[in-house]
């Protein structure tokens, strides 16, 4: 059976004609490996999110009590968002000149590799200064991974994708997230319930860690299974047509945020709310939840994982629907409704009652939800294919320091400072207007054709110009 999908396309810019859907067989196989791969990379970055809250504080700075040694431990948390705009730039180089799966493969490698180093670090009693010294530097290394991971994720499924279930399965991307998430907590609570808290604290914690080896794997089986996608090939193509003596066109780094910077600040923009209400919800809350409301460490990873869960419908359901109504208008309804929410969110998590602490979060990561389904299909149309993996890549890491990394940090802060959950409330209604006006400002490319590279996107527009100009 044919359907529309975008084809590749020359300087002239011909319309889409029907092309053969690809193999139902072949989408499962790119949409498991992603998620897989996802869900692995994330879990190995998020454990660290919940180790931050619960016991690192214990571990690395014994000498920090109470709220101090939470910050101190989420600031090293922070690091690891601070290497991701590193690891993007890293790997969108990459990725835009010689393919989208190996820096891939090298990203769940890297990671694999220092999440596992993690859990064999000796902590401060032992080897002093040292301790937090190699977390950090384990850290800043899982930074890079996961900052080169996200990128050619999303791009291994909306390029392969057929042009109008681009939204579902650049979500499923997303859902990978939300797998490692589920996983990493329900890592955690099974060894909360089975070990003692002493026993937690002295060995317990590192298991998850050293599960990262399954992440080298998980490269290597990727790099062996996995095929170049169909707009990385095309553009490979087209070079070989021009010159016998390069591989793809070259567009520069400076040449990329020189022509594209408006882009990748409305990406970062975009992504601002959607990630630090993220972070607040599944590692802030944890502290939140056992220090200032009350309820035990099991107790709050029980109703985080349960939260969380329900992404499992709801993420793939609203880049479905993104399919339908696009991607700008969903992402802006989704901004709004989580700045009313931030009020509502607060008053029912500090009842302490843990039936309205879920539904607090439930509805919050619905509304989340909303916005992250879509981002991957919004994000690949927003740039040209050469400089797509850059582009995309940079400004969802530049928002993951801004937002997501400092979030859970600066919450602890804000109520440490102003003795009331209100003021985070206010913090999460910034970010919501920041995203909505970074969406508001983005050219709605609603399916557009991804085999299209920079000078192309330039001489369709010049001629669209000379059209109108002669109307």
């Amino acid at each position: 059976m044919a359907s529309t999908i975008e084809p590749p396309v020359d300087s002239s810019g011909p319309a889409p004609v029907d092309l053969d859907l690809p193999e139902e067989s072949k989408m499962t196989k790119l949409a498991t490996a992603s998620i897989l791969a996802t869900a692995l990379e994330w879990f190995d970055f998020l454990i660290y999110s919940t180790a931050s809250a619960l016991v690192f504080g214990h571990i690395f700075f014994p000498s920090l009590e109470g709220a101090l040694g939470t910050i101190a431990s989420f600031g090293t948390l922070a690091v690891g968002f601070i290497a991701r705009p590193v690891g993007g730039i890293i790997a969108g180089a990459l990725g835009d000149r010689f393919g989208r799966k190996g820096p891939l493969v090298a990203s769940m490698i890297i990671m694999g590799l220092a999440t596992t180093s993690i859990g064999l670090l000796p902590g401060y009693e032992t080897i002093g200064i040292w301790a937090p010294i190699l977390l950090i530097t384990a850290r800043l290394i899982q930074g890079l991974g996961v900052g080169a991971q996200w990128g050619g994720a999303t791009l291994l499924l909306t390029e392969h994708s057929p042009i109008k279930r681009r939204g579902f399965f650049g979500s499923l991307v997303q859902l990978g997230t939300v797998a490692g998430i589920i996983i990493g907590n329900a890592f955690f609570l099974c060894i909360l319930l089975f070990v003692n808290e002493d026993a937690f604290i002295a060995w317990g914690w590192r298991v998850p860690f050293l599960s990262g080896i399954l992440l080298v794997i998980v490269g290597i089986f990727v790099q062996m299974k996995i095929e170049e996608t169909p707009v990385f090939k095309t553009m490979q193509a087209k070079a070989q047509a021009a010159t016998a003596d390069q591989d793809i066109p070259k567009v520069s780094l400076l040449a990329a945020v020189r022509k594209y910077w408006k882009q990748i600040l409305q990406a970062t923009g975009a992504f601002f709310v959607v990630n630090g209400t993220f972070y607040i919800m599944i590692s802030g809350m944890l502290s939140y939840g056992t220090a200032n409301v009350g309820l035990s460490q099991t107790m709050m990873i029980m109703i985080v994982c349960l939260a969380v869960m329900t992404q499992i419908f709801t993420i793939p359901f609203f880049g479905s629907w993104s399919d339908r109504h696009g991607r700008r208008k969903i992402f802006l309804l989704g901004a709004v409704l989580m700045a009313i929410w931030a009020f509502p969110f607060f008053w029912l998590v500090d009842t302490g009652n843990p039936f309205l602490i879920a539904l607090a979060l439930i509805v919050g990561l619905t509304l989340h939800a909303m916005m992250f389904g879509p981002q991957a299909a919004l994000f690949a149309e927003m740039f040209p294919a050469d400089v797509r993996y850059f582009g995309a890549s940079l400004g969802f890491q530049l928002a993951s320091v801004f937002a997501g990394g400092l979030a859970p940090m600066i919450m602890v802060s804000l109520i440490e400072a102003t003795g009331t959950s209100a003021s985070v409330s206010v913090y999460i209604i910034v970010m919501a207007a920041i995203t909505f006006i970074a969406v508001f400002t983005i050219k709605e490319r609603f399916q557009a054709n991804l085999h299209e590279t920079s000078h192309e996107v330039e001489a369709r527009e010049a001629r669209e110009k000379e059209t109108a100009a002669h109307v």
